[in-house]
Formats: structure tokens, C-alpha cells, sequence
């Protein structure tokens, strides 16, 4: 805008209040000049940290120090396990650690389990480390089908730290298992064959519960209850059979056919004359045939001398005979035996006389095997 009519005193007024302005200005102008400049290195200096995070560069260096026992779970990715290092203080990123399993094939399978690491250490490291059965800190317990708390006890003490004492006592003490009420306090068929990781620090009382639970979860799966129900027999009724059928089949598909063999028995009120009861009482493993002796002894388990089933199982039967035990083939048979113990075949009929032919030539194939 032109000055033109603006008086004199008046332009001269508005030129001294400019002037007045100037040095103020000046220092606002550097101020903000300062602020904007604090500003940019502040953005730079945080850009540049997460670019560092980002391009994975955040990572110790070495083997590190000290000891850490890091569980990896089943079924973990390499970014689960990357977490859990990060967690458990052994490495400094996860994206390090990504980045190094990215560049290595071995990252895809590591085993689940224990591991002795070590605090800081590079991703390089811990990836090597963990890839490396070596380093596993675990045990390992594998209870095989069929086997008796005796068989289990010694299991647990060859493969674990575990003492036998401590197992015992937990035993013992048959309340800490937490058993169904169905079994009495007795253990015997509650303790699952599989195969149990036993992480550092486990008690006995802590891995024979593990047991007890597996039994649990595979009723549950297979509806123990309500097929056993189906059949007329209570749950543990159904694992007495079960683990009946585990000693007295000799292949996996005549697992229903022995089932189905004692419930016709029972049904038709029969004693159900099985060797493997009888052999449960005289605690003698590997043997085909029982003495005389043994089946006339008057325990509650001699299926020779009393009719119903025993009073437990006599043994840990798998998942498979427990199944088949709820599912009985169908047919008429009261007898059968096991005429090749090489191949396991096994003769079934509901005659008598045809079973005694079939036992001769069991016995006959017994004279020249070792099997028997």
C-alpha cells in the first residue's frame, strides 16, 4: 500500500514501531531455527534406531555367558522360537534372529524339547545351538503297551534322575495320581504307554500324573463312557478287557477278535481261562503256557478258576486295543490260540473239539520254535 495521504507524524510513528520490531523477530527466528534443527536430529536419530531394529542389526555378539534352559514346544514356528529366546534373555532381537534363521535350512527343523543355552548370544549362535541334538537337556521315558507298574517304576529310574524311592512313595500314596475313582487307588492300566519328555526338574510325582492324565485324555477321545455303557460294562471294565486283549493278541488285526471272544464268554457265563491273567498273579513275563500250579492258585486274577473279569487291568493297554475293546468284531467264537508266533496267526472257533486240534498244533509249532 502507498504511503500517499498518510500524514507525516503518522508515517513516522508506523516506522519506528517496524524499527522497535526488528531485533525481536531476529530472536524468534533463531529460536525457532534451533527448535526445528533439535527437532531433525531427534527424528534422525529415532529413524535410524528403528531402521536398526528393522534391518534386524540389533544382536549380541559371541557365544555368551552363563546357562539358560529354554523350552521350544511342539509345533512352534521360527518366529514363536525367536520370541522365546528373546524372553529368555539368550538373544537380542527377534528380527536378528529371523533374519540369520532365514539364510540357514536347519532353522525349519528344530525339535521340540530343552536346550542348554547361554545368555547373550548372537542369533547365529543360538541358532546353532538349538539345531544341535547335543545341546537337549531332556529325557526321554518310553512306556511300551501292556506294561505293569513294576515294568514303569524301572522305566522311570533307568531313563531319569528319578529314584526309584521317589517313584514308590508316590505310589504309594495313590490320592497325588489322581486316578478316576472307578480304579480303587490302584494304578495298574492308568499309566499310558507313550513316550513322556521329562524336562529338567520333574518329580516323580509330576511324571506319573502325566501318565494318569494320558489315560485320561484318550477316554475322553475315544468316549470311553458312553461306548462302555453301550456294552453293559462300566469304564474300568472296558480297560481290564483292554488290557487283556493287549497280551493275549498276537496281531493288530485280532485285536477285536479277542474281544469279542471275552464278552461271549461272559455273556454265556464262562470262566474266561486267560494265561495272561493268571501269568499277572505269578509275575512271569515271555512264557506262553501256565503250569498247573498257577491255574489252580485262588486269586481273584485266576480267569481259570473264577468267571467275571478280574478285579483291574493287568497291564497299560494302547490306545488301538482300547478302541477295539469298545468295538468287538462280531462272530460266535469262544476259543482261539495262537498257532504261529512267528506270523501270529491265530485260530478262532466256538468248537471245543476244533479248539483242541488247534491247540495241538500250537504246541506241535512250539517244539521247534523259540518263540513260544
Amino acid at each position: 500500500m502507498s504511503d500517499i495521504g498518510i500524514p507525516l507524524e503518522k508515517r513516522t510513528h508506523r516506522a519506528e514501531s517496524q524499527k522497535k520490531r526488528g531485533p525481536g523477530c531476529l530472536v524468534a527466528l533463531v529460536v525457532a531455527a534451533v527448535v526445528i534443527a533439535v527437532g531433525y536430529f531427534a527424528i534422525s536419530a529415532g529413524a535410524s534406531r528403528i531402521a536398526e531394529m528393522l534391518d534386524g542389526s540389533e544382536d549380541y555378539a559371541g557365544q555368551g555367558t552363563g546357562q539358560v534352559v529354554v523350552e521350544i514346544k511342539e509345533g512352534d514356528s521360527v518366529a514363536a522360537i525367536g520370541r522365546t529366546l528373546k524372553a529368555d534373555g539368550v538373544i537380542a532381537s527377534v528380527d536378528a534372529f529371523l533374519e540369520v534363521a532365514s539364510a540357514d535350512e536347519s532353522a525349519q527343523s528344530v525339535q521340540p524339547g530343552f536346550y542348554a543355552l547361554r545368555e547373550k548370544m548372537s542369533a547365529e549362535w543360538a541358532l546353532r545351538e538349538i539345531t544341535d541334538p547335543a545341546n537337549k537337556v531332556e529325557d526321554t521315558v518310553t512306556v511300551p503297551e501292556g506294561s505293569r507298574v513294576g515294568e514303569v517304576v524301572e522305566l522311570i529310574t533307568k531313563s531319569t534322575d528319578i529314584s526309584e524311592s521317589a517313584v514308590t512313595k508316590v505310589l504309594d500314596q495313590p490320592a497325588r495320581l489322581g486316578l478316576p475313582a472307578g480304579a480303587g487307588d490302584n494304578p495298574e492300566g492308568y499309566l499310558f504307554p507313550a513316550t513322556y519328555t521329562v524336562a529338567p526338574g520333574t518329580s516323580a510325582e509330576d511324571l506319573l500324573r502325566q501318565m494318569v492324565d494320558k489315560t485320561e485324555e484318550i477316554e475322553q477321545k475315544l468316549d470311553v463312557a458312553t461306548r462302555a455303557e453301550a456294552l453293559g460294562i462300566t469304564p474300568e471294565e472296558a480297560l481290564t478287557v483292554a488290557s487283556i486283549v493287549e497280551y493275549e493278541a498276537s496281531r493288530e488285526q485280532d485285536l477285536a477278535k479277542v474281544a469279542r471272544v471275552i464278552y461271549n464268554r461272559l455273556d454265556e457265563g464262562m470262566p474266561l481261562q486267560m494265561d495272561s491273567t493268571v501269568a499277572y498273579v505269578s509275575k512271569r513275563e515271555g512264557d506262553v503256557w501256565t503250569t498247573d500250579a498257577e491255574r489252580s492258585s485262588d486269586s481273584a486274577y485266576n480267569t481259570y478258576e473264577q468267571t467275571g473279569l478280574p478285579p483291574g487291568p493287568i497291564g497299560s493297554p494302547g490306545e488301538k486295543t482300547l478302541d477295539a475293546a469298545l468295538n468287538p468284531a462280531d462272530g460266535p467264537w469262544v476259543y482261539f490260540v495262537t498257532v504261529n508266533f512267528s506270523s501270529g496267526k491265530t485260530l478262532f472257533t466256538e468248537s471245543y473239539q476244533q479248539h483242541l486240534s488247534n491247540v495241538a498244533a500250537s504246541r506241535q509249532y512250539c517244539t521247534t520254535s523259540d518263540l513260544c
